[in-house]
């Protein structure tokens, strides 16, 4: 299994540079920030700073979205920072919860995803695409490769996955939420002739090494992230309601105690607006304590089809867990691998 790390792309720019520099040299393989432009720095230009500072590291934005960037823009820089440092991007797309919300407009649809998921490979990969009705290409661009992921929990947003993406994310570790969506994306691409197994799998959610006796703090530091699952799961609730017929119970029945959501808080330690949310989720979701929990949630989770566990660092700890995962976790999932 391979490691990637999660980071807001907080001021100072160099602060998230020097983390996923560090984070290479501890064995971590891929290097993701948030992508919301407002609430944060502009994720693009810190990843030049990024594939400029390390060698092997594989970046990219989790997640960005077809509404604030024009598609065309998405994959110039792609295939721009490919030109300069080597294939070493990823573009992993959303329907753009935050960014959008945050600056007054609606998420974009899941047709639109799709459409962008394609647009953007193709440019950024030297092919000839339609756009606005006239032919384009990036005359510069010839051959090369472009990922493109996916994040989603819906089964929509899953089928879409599955018959479109070369991967896929779901942010949050509850192995029950994951065999569920990890087999109805692997489903979806069999149905439409594709590989099932060639879809990449990444898993991203909070982890806090600790003591066991620390657990109920650990758990407050990161409850936060039981509120942004829930902000997306309440759409779903919306959508398809809480029965658990098309969503599982698993994912929806903790937000019915929601009261709204403030994304000036998104993705932060200390959200006061996840109260609602249950030590028992944050155990399911989360990957705290000491080193062999998250080693046997890991080992379970490879064994789902898991093919990447990313690690958000958003609590009072992140050297020291940034520290165990090199030092303890990396070395475990090589020999695994190998």
């Amino acid at each position: 299994m391979d490691l990637g790390l999660v980071l807001q792309n907080d001021p100072p720019a160099w602060r998230v540079v020097d983390l996923l520099r560090r984070a290479e040299t501890l064995g971590f393989s891929h290097g993701w920030t948030f992508d919301s432009h407002v609430l944060w720095q502009e994720p693009y230009v810190v990843y030049s700073q990024v594939l400029a500072a390390t060698h092997r590291m594989v970046v990219g934005p989790m997640v960005t979205n077809p509404g604030t960037r024009d598609w065309t823009v998405i994959a110039s820089l792609h295939a721009t920072l490919h030109d300069m440092y080597g294939e070493r991007t990823v573009c992993a797309f959303g329907r753009g919860d935050s960014a959008m919300r945050y600056i007054g407009r609606s998420p974009c649809t899941l047709a639109e995803v799709r459409d962008a998921m394609h647009t953007v490979k193709d440019l950024a990969e030297g092919r000839t695409v339609t756009y606005n009705d006239r032919e384009i290409a990036f005359p510069w661009r010839a051959g090369g490769s472009l990922p493109v992921y996916m994040a989603g929990y819906g089964p929509k947003a899953l089928r879409t996955c599955g018959e479109h993406a070369d991967g896929f994310i779901l942010q949050l570790a509850d192995p029950s939420v994951v065999e569920w969506t990890v087999g109805a994306v692997r489903e979806a691409a069999a149905a439409a002739g594709r590989d099932p197994d060639s879809v990449y799998v990444v898993v991203a959610a909070p982890a806090y090494v600790g003591p066991e006796e620390h657990l109920p703090h650990m758990r407050d530091q990161v409850r936060w992230f039981g509120g942004m699952v829930g902000n997306h799961v309440a759409d779903l609730v919306g959508r398809y309601g809480d029965a658990g017929a098309a969503v599982p119970t698993a994912l929806t029945d903790y937000i019915r105690g929601r009261q709204g959501y403030d994304y000036a808080e998104h993705g932060r330690a200390g959200n006061t607006h996840t109260d609602f949310v249950p030590d028992e989720v944050i155990d399911r979701f989360c990957l705290l304590g000491p080193v062999e929990r998250h080693l046997e949630r890991l080992a379970e989770l490879r064994d789902l089809g898991v093919d990447q566990f990313a690690v958000y660092l958003m609590h009072d700890e992140p050297e020291a867990t940034l520290t165990a995962y090199g030092e303890r976790v990396a070395p475990v999932l090589r020999r695994d691998r190998g």
